[in-house]
């Protein structure tokens, strides 16, 4: 399956900006929906944000809404998170994914390794 590495996170302070980017090793990155999940130590792991393959549909966790915005460019098998407004909640490590072609809900087949987020007060 697709190879998915994550970069850009680091340490911003409260109501900062930061953008995440995930890229794919292969041509598969094109035809896949794509997410943001993050977990925090001691938590489970938490939906963020997921897009369409072709970048036209959206949709964000009510934690995330009108703070975050997910996309993507295709031409360059490249997954974005712009998170704005961040707060100290918004501290964990952030994974990109690739859902499954096999079209079950919630299946993500491919991961990337994580990139920490921190968010000082």
């Amino acid at each position: 399956q697709v190879q998915l590495v994550e970069w850009g996170g680091g340490l911003v302070q409260a109501g900062g900006s930061l953008r995440l980017s995930c890229a794919g090793s292969g041509r598969p990155f094109t035809y896949r929906a794509m997410a943001w999940f993050r977990q925090a130590p001691g938590k489970e792991r938490e939906f963020v944000a997921t897009i369409s393959a072709s970048g036209g549909s959206r949709f964000y966790a009510d934690s995330v809404l009108g703070r975050f915005t997910i996309s993507r460019d295709n031409t360059k098998n490249t997954l974005y998170l712009q998170m704005n407004s961040l707060k100290p909640e918004d501290t964990a490590v952030y994974y990109c994914a690739a859902k499954s072609l096999s079209g079950r809900a919630n299946d993500y087949d491919s991961w990337g390794q994580g990139t920490q987020v921190t968010v000082s007060s």
